[in-house]
């Protein structure tokens, strides 16, 4: 039986066919305030651009958001993508949102552009060495949040002795070579990118050097539930995160559609393969079967810590599905 573990939510404030991004956010914050009130860990924003269904592109500004309507859960970027930015600016950034809200503010770091090629260009200007930069620029950020020593020429004001936390995110083996030679921990997106989830949770941990920040390896695992009170239901609310996919490696984002009962059949043999592969990280169905899916996910996985997320297109089923979700997890703590 696995053992108690944190429970994280992860969000792309999801603009939804017929709404705006005005209402995408408000229904962020109102996921926030639910979910602390259901005892979430943390409640992390991701960094995607040019993405019509998706309103969390400046992240930062999104978390201030999030935080200042909230008032203990812990806030912070899953993540950001440094290469797109400086990492004084991001220390700047992130050393504000840590001044206005001491010990909630968290940051993770990725190294994909999160975005297409064309706009990676328009956010960096360049497409070379950023991407091979990566290390030492999580190491130059870092830097920026101790505190600043005699002589120092350039010091993130506010930023320097914050010490905000960071995070390596990661879906391949770099990020878990990278987390485990910092002694940082790991946050691997296993909810749409699994194929090597196993074998990264075994270097990191294999190879982690404890540090200042982190005594021993602590490995939190992305993953995709949709709840709700029968199995049919939660198959049919998950066909938004299906048409997301699809349209998205047709090369035809859009904004979330609604649900459409029977979207497999619709698809061919390759991209009903493609979709089991990338959402293999899933737990579908009511709340025994979802119970009985964390379970079996954690016991599998060994995970430390588990990210739920979950893109529906109806905003009070997604409420529903993550109250379900913390249902499940005080149940499997209370037969821990």
């Amino acid at each position: 039986m696995p053992v108690k573990i944190p429970f994280s939510v992860l969000d792309l404030s999801p603009i939804v066919e017929g709404g705006d991004a005005s209402q995408a956010l408000r229904n962020t914050l109102d996921l926030a305030r639910h979910v602390e009130r259901w005892g979430y860990q943390r409640f992390w924003l991701a960094e995607h651009h040019n993405m019509p269904g998706v309103a969390s592109a400046a992240t930062s500004v999104v978390i201030g958001y999030v935080a200042g309507g909230t008032s203990t859960i812990h806030v912070g970027a899953g993540g950001i993508m440094l290469p797109n930015h400086a990492p004084l600016v991001i220390a700047e950034q992130f050393g504000t949102l840590a001044a206005l809200y001491p010990g909630r503010i968290e940051l993770g770091l990725g190294r994909a552009p999160g975005t297409d090629q064309v706009t990676a260009y328009a956010l960096r200007r360049s497409l070379t060495g950023d991407v091979d930069s990566f290390p030492q620029d999580v190491v130059e950020l870092m830097g920026y949040f101790r505190p600043a020593e005699p002589g120092q020429r350039v010091r993130a004001v506010p930023g320097a002795g914050l010490k905000v936390p960071v995070w390596i995110l990661g879906s391949s083996l770099f990020g878990a070579q990278l987390a485990a030679a910092l002694g940082l921990p790991y946050a691997f997106a296993s909810h749409f990118a699994p194929g090597q989830m196993m074998e990264a949770i075994e270097i990191y941990r294999a190879r982690f050097r404890p540090s200042e920040h982190l005594a021993r390896p602590h490995v939190m695992l992305g993953l995709n539930v949709f709840a709700a009170d029968t199995d049919e239901e939660a198959h049919r609310l998950m066909t938004s995160l299906l048409q997301a996919f699809v349209n998205l490696r047709r090369g035809q984002p859009g904004p979330l559609r609604p649900p459409v009962p029977g979207f497999e059949n619709q698809l061919t043999p390759m991209e009903r393969a493609n979709l089991e592969q990338a959402l293999s990280c899933s737990v579908v169905g009511s709340p025994e079967t979802v119970r009985r899916g964390l379970a079996d996910f954690i016991a599998r996985t060994g995970a430390d810590e588990l990210m739920v997320t979950s893109q529906m297109f109806d905003h009070a089923a997604r409420l529903r599905s993550f109250e379900i979700t913390a249902q499940a997890r005080d149940a499997l703590a209370r037969a821990s």
